[in-house]
């Protein structure tokens, strides 16, 4: 796909979207696209290759929270893969400072390269767990805004976010349908963790799919505990 065509499918995706279109930004987001695509035939990154379900399934679907995220400053994306929803956030919003991390060291490879080509500042990839992470004190309670996309059920991701959110920041789960079940069983690991649900947005994107974002505010600390180490969150959720 040539630049001129990316840019006409990703203005037309952001008007259906309600997302404001930027043509300096839109390139920077193809020469991202790129990369991946470049990246993904060594390393399996994303299943998407098709570049206009890569602009509508990555770029808008990860900018559709950009509303909440750019009025904050720094942002942590944990399991953050091909650095979705965590890269093109920073292309949209240069001021934010973003943390991407991801326990698969080839992707934070890859997101490297991404950074060191695009000239990105600001940015960091870390290859390492949210668990081991959440122990560093610079770390820690320090984001004003924790993002994670299809990651888990969410009182695992719950315990995996909220330590790294400071009190009165967000933590934004991006969530498929049908999340209710998953709601429920979360009530008691979010308050627990010190977040109470402020708000759940469902959005249609482009008539393909749905998106449940999910914005757990956080209002107390959270105790040193949590998250536990040896997939515990995942193997024993709170309950």
């Amino acid at each position: 796909m040539e630049l001129e065509e990316f840019q006409n499918i990703f203005c037309q995706e952001c008007k259906k979207n309600k997302i404001e279109y930027n043509e300096e930004k839109g390139e920077k987001l193809y020469q991202y696209m790129n990369l991946i695509l470049e990246w993904n035939e060594k390393i399996n990154l994303t299943a998407i290759k098709d570049e206009k379900e890569f602009i509508v399934k990555h770029f808008i679907d990860s900018l559709t929270i950009g509303e909440w995220i750019k009025a904050g400053k720094r942002i942590l994306d944990i399991g953050t893969g091909a650095g979705f929803p965590g890269v093109p956030l920073k292309i949209y919003y240069p001021d934010l400072e973003v943390t991407l991390i991801d326990s698969v060291k080839k992707k934070i490879m890859v997101l490297e390269d991404v950074i060191e080509k695009l000239k990105l500042d600001r940015i960091e990839a870390l290859h390492i767990r949210a668990e081991e992470l959440a122990k560093d004190s610079n770390y820690r309670e320090k984001f004003d805004s924790v993002t994670t996309r299809a990651v888990s059920r969410l009182a695992t991701i719950a315990e995996y976010m909220l330590p790294f959110v400071k009190i009165g920041g967000k933590a934004i789960c991006m969530k498929g349908p049908n999340i209710e079940q998953e709601l429920k069983e979360a009530e008691k690991a979010i308050k627990l963790l010190g977040g109470e649900i402020e708000k759940i947005e469902k959005i249609e994107i482009n008539g393909e799919f749905e998106r449940n974002i999910m914005m757990i505010k956080k209002i107390k600390g959270t105790d040193d505990k949590y998250p536990r180490g040896q997939g515990k969150p995942a193997k024993e959720p709170i309950r």
